[in-house]
């Protein structure tokens, strides 16, 4: 019932759009109506990808342009109607989709948006070498609904609008799906996505793969609209920005940034182009960029997320001193059962794991095994190599030589996401949070590797967040949280996937004395309901208090490792990483 509701408003819009359109006379504002969801969909397409994953793309004509031209000439070569070749303009921009991602993806940042601009601009200059410089679609006078060539103008609006209700449902649909939480989580986050189990490059494959077909769709509609399609006009710099500036306008990683984008800029960059193009040429290029602008000054993620903030920040002084209250209430009402020993089953060996950047050996030649039900810790000063032996043990780093074994199964070199599906959780040192995510939804990410629905994932994750005492609060956005409760997000963010080895990286940073006590209260807990843990932290008394064993790393080699009483009364240890003042404590 609630999913059907949020499909609600789209339909409403949709239908107060159309009665409007239907009240126009003038053909020109008409064909302005129809352009309005032809550009949101394009706005949307461009969204599903580089609005959900971040990965800007400047490119995307490519995939409007091929739409445009595979329905303009197959209608002119082999006279096939548009009403099928819509259809396979669609697949035929997925196939491309397909085809650019797989190598442009090895790309990031800047570097990817600039070699997918390449894209179109080739494609252009390809189809003006063929001699398609400008290509008008026959007149099918003796079909003219078979060839989708309309007397009444009104029906191009209501067929766009038709698909533009499609591509918003869809869209709405993937956002609230396993495909969507993994684009977000991508986007804020891809290195605390990969941890959590998200094979990266495949999801994004799929997001470049149904973006490029809308695209190619909505193509396809547009060259039946105009009748007339040029190199230009459809992989021009300018198609790409258009769809580029109504996302970002009305709010990237949003359903509804691209139809309010589309809205606002379509019908006053036209109206303007009509008035005022002949004496100011390239008009529209200057009204998109105005936009883009404006929306960089004053809203940088666009209409949608400022309005929303706004919204979220007024709520949020009203209700924020009493849900801190109940946080710490519910940690601190958790009570540790009696302990469980470690068992002497191996759940992971590391056999002699190095790692080198150059001539310096930040990991030299580790060596250890982790029981069943034990908490190890590892310590040492900084640069010891500790968060690098993390980086190795889960596959950040492919280690120069060595092994990692995970239930006997050498997983050394695997990415991320191979090696948290056999069973290794992850937290970070620095806080990998998704900021616009509420805490359920981050640990919903985290429950996706072990989940095989949508509700089994979100029933993992309530039960996540219940275990570190944040069920109360599981709906505020991670963005407004405290350094605590982060933390104790991203633990129940690493549990979810029910992993059988837990690693912590510094989880007790930058929180105080009682904070402190409060996280080690959780960790404890855990350990004993059964997770093996691996825990880094430089807060020796709480360390002390919770490991079952030492390991000890110095320049990146191991030192010693052993039980806590052992391991701190070591000269060794002491000289290398605890210092005169930790032995006169313990000595007394």
């Amino acid at each position: 019932m609630l999913r059907m509701r949020s499909f609600l408003p789209p339909l409403l819009f949709t239908l107060a759009y159309a009665v409007v359109s239907l009240g126009v006379t003038n053909s020109y504002y008409q064909l302005i109506l129809t352009l309005v969801p032809v550009w949101a969909v394009f706005g949307l397409s461009w969204n599903l990808l580089s609005g959900y994953t971040g990965l800007i793309s400047f490119g995307h004509a490519a995939f409007f342009g091929i739409g445009a031209y595979a329905t303009a000439l197959g209608q002119i070569y082999f006279d096939i109607s548009p009403w099928l070749l819509i259809p396979i303009a669609a697949v035929l921009g997925g196939i491309a989709g397909l085809l650019i991602g797989f190598p442009t993806f090895r790309l990031q940042g800047h570097y990817f948006a600039l070699a997918m601009l390449a894209y179109p601009l080739a494609i252009l200059y390809v189809f003006e070498w063929l001699g398609f410089q400008e290509v008008t679609l026959p007149i099918k006078r003796d079909a003219p609904i078979a060839y989708m060539q309309f007397a009444d103008p009104h029906l191009y609006t209501l067929l766009g609008l038709a698909l533009m209700l499609s591509t918003i449902v869809l869209t709405q649909i993937i956002e609230r799906s396993r495909f969507g939480m993994a684009l977000l989580a991508i986007k804020q986050n891809e290195a605390a996505a990969e941890a959590a189990g998200i094979n990266t490059l495949a999801w994004k494959l799929r997001a470049i793969t149904l973006s490029g077909a809308i695209a190619a769709a909505i193509g396809g509609f547009y060259a039946q609209v105009l009748l007339v399609v040029t190199p230009a006009s459809v992989f021009g710099m300018l198609v790409s920005a258009q769809a580029l500036t109504v996302a970002m306008f009305g709010g990237v990683g949003t359903v509804w940034g691209p139809v309010i984008g589309s809205v606002i800029l379509i019908p006053l960059a036209e109206i303007l182009h009509a008035e005022a193009g002949a004496r100011i040429p390239g008009i529209q290029g200057v009204i998109f960029g105005i936009a883009i602008v404006c929306v960089i000054l004053l809203a940088p993620e666009g209409l949608f997320w400022k309005l929303r903030d706004l919204l979220r920040k007024r709520n949020a002084k009203a209700t924020a001193s009493d849900t801190v209250a109940t946080v710490a209430a519910n940690v601190t009402t958790l009570r540790p059962a009696s302990p469980r020993p470690a068992t002497g089953e191996v759940v992971l060996e590391v056999r002699n794991l190095s790692r080198s950047f150059g001539g310096l050996k930040a990991v030299q030649d580790v060596s250890f095994k982790l029981h069943k039900n034990e908490i190890l810790g590892i310590i040492g000063p900084n640069g010891a190599g500790k968060t690098t032996l993390f980086n190795l043990l889960n596959g950040f780093l492919k280690p120069s030589q060595g092994e990692v074994l995970i239930g006997g199964r050498d997983m050394s070199g695997q990415r991320p996401h191979v090696i948290c599906e056999a069973g290794i959780g992850r937290t970070f040192q620095v806080m990998r949070p998704f900021l616009r995510m509420s805490i359920l939804d981050n640990v919903v990410v985290g429950a996706y590797v072990r989940a095989r629905t949508d509700d089994q994932a979100r029933q993992f994750a309530a039960d996540a967040v219940a275990r570190v005492g944040l069920s109360a609060v599981a709906n505020r956005v991670a963005g407004e949280l405290s350094t605590k409760e982060l933390r104790l997000m991203e633990l129940a963010r690493a549990i979810a996937g029910q992993p059988r080895i837990l690693l912590l990286d510094e989880t007790l940073a930058g929180l105080g004395h009682g904070e402190a006590d409060e996280v080690v209260a959780v960790i404890q807990q855990l350990a004993r309901d059964g997770m093996t843990i691996a825990i880094i932290e430089h807060t020796m008394q709480a360390m002390v208090r919770l490991v079952d064993r030492f390991l000890v790393l110095d320049h990146g080699a191991v030192i010693t490792e052993g039980l806590p009483e052992v391991v701190t009364r070591d000269s060794r240890v002491v000289e290398a990483y605890l210092g005169k003042k930790w032995a006169g404590h313990a000595a007394n």
